[in-house]
């Protein structure tokens, strides 16, 4: 943690020196990027910098409830990108994920990047790299870095924290939050966030269909009785029968991870692209479910990971495939 002390304190005499920077967090933002990049914005502002936001994909309705969300850019043609002396990506496990992988990989000597993230390293593309793998979510990595700069926390910067926090353990349920995270959690209480706001932003936050889905993939949960592992689908037909956003099946792998007695839950869903989203969980203390989310070309964490397959899901009697 030393060593990071000193990287947050780098950090911040990058941003009061910089003259116009650069937020980005990853494409189809979920509540950590959206809390992590709307607590960056709200340390720009209070610095009075000059800032711009960006994410590929809008922000779901549901977290327009987060100061400064309807400042990030979703167009990079937007973006004057010469004109950033500094890039601060959040959220952010690879370069891929930013979206700029060109204009970043090719900057000029004068931009410098610097990078706060909870995954493990997928590509190093950072000057500054900031991360903590033991954190549930960058929002805490935020909280280190604005308490080892003496940073005093408002109500804004309160519920980004707390939001992302709560969003990226699952309200406190996944295997990722320790003791020290419910201890900012409760510290960001008393600096004003408002608990009962953000449960009602993100959870409970279900539409009719939306409801139904999460129904449907219990419908379709099977065990793979050999390996001893959950697994459940989502076609693209069972998704538009019900009418629902791809922001209202988030949580769904987490929440069903909580079924007893299995090493680990696979979650496959059809994205609208001809890709396959797949989603990995486990709580078993010896299993790592990150080594088989990047054989298939994704990553994450041990106990929570990530992938996506081209091909379409097909039910044969055998059982699902992808072809």
């Amino acid at each position: 943690m030393i060593l990071l002390i000193n990287h947050y304190i780098k950090a911040l005499h990058k941003i009061f020196k910089a003259k116009n920077i650069l937020l980005v967090t990853h494409r189809r933002p979920d509540g950590d990027a959206l809390a992590s990049i709307s607590a960056m914005m709200e340390l720009c502002i209070g610095m009075e910098k000059k800032f711009s936001a960006y994410s590929a994909d809008p922000a779901p309705a549901h977290y327009h409830f987060l100061p400064h969300v309807e400042k990030i850019v979703n167009d990079k043609n937007q973006l004057d990108f010469s004109s950033f002396d500094l890039i601060i990506a959040l959220d952010c496990g690879s370069l891929d994920r930013t979206t700029l992988s060109q204009e970043i990989s090719e900057r000029s000597e004068d931009q410098f990047v610097i990078e706060f993230d909870h995954h493990p390293r997928v590509d190093e593309y950072s000057d500054l790299e900031i991360r903590y793998l033991e954190a549930s979510s960058t929002a805490e990595i935020l909280y280190y870095f604005f308490k080892g700069n003496n940073i005093k926390f408002n109500k804004n910067l309160a519920n980004c924290i707390l939001t992302g926090i709560l969003t990226d353990t699952g309200n406190f349920l996944y295997p990722s939050t320790t003791d020290e995270t419910i201890k900012i959690a409760s510290k960001m209480l008393l600096h004003g966030a408002r608990f009962p706001v953000i449960l009602e932003h993100t959870w409970r936050n279900k539409s009719m269909g939306g409801m139904k889905i999460w129904g449907q993939a219990m419908s379709n949960l099977q065990i793979n009785k050999k390996y001893n592992i959950a697994f459940t689908v989502l076609t693209r037909e069972d998704i538009n029968r019900y009418q629902v956003s791809d922001e209202e099946l988030e949580g769904v792998s987490g929440f069903l991870s909580n079924l007893s007695d299995v090493n680990a839950l696979l979650f496959l869903r059809e994205e609208d692209n001809g890709r396959i989203k797949g989603s990995l969980r486990t709580s078993h203390p010896k299993i790592d479910i990150s080594r088989l989310a990047t054989h298939l070309g994704g990553g994450g964490h041990p106990k929570a990971s990530g992938f996506m397959l081209k091909g379409k899901l097909e039910k044969t009697k055998t059982g699902w495939q992808i072809n």
